[in-house]
């Protein structure tokens, strides 16, 4: 998980500097969409290695909350 997160923080950093690079709004924002899928697949990636890692010690119902809770976490991001 945390190398994930690793990568996931070199990409946006990675991105940054590429916005610093181009220097126009118009090519930053289109740096900026593109950043807006690493988040949430870094996030559903990090969760389900982590349930994976927890499943012998949760119950099912437990497991199904938390899917809640993540798919919640998504359509709020994701929903316009």
């Amino acid at each position: 998980m945390a190398v994930l997160r690793i990568i996931s923080g070199s990409v946006e950093i990675s991105a940054a500097l590429l916005m610093l690079r181009l220097n126009q709004v118009d090519k930053a924002l289109v740096v900026n969409s593109a950043l807006a899928l690493v988040g949430p697949t870094v996030l559903i990636l990090t969760t389900t290695i982590g349930l994976t890692g927890m499943t012998q010690q949760l119950s099912w119902s437990k497991i199904g909350w938390i899917g809640c809770g993540v798919a919640f976490l998504l359509i709020g991001i994701l929903k316009k």
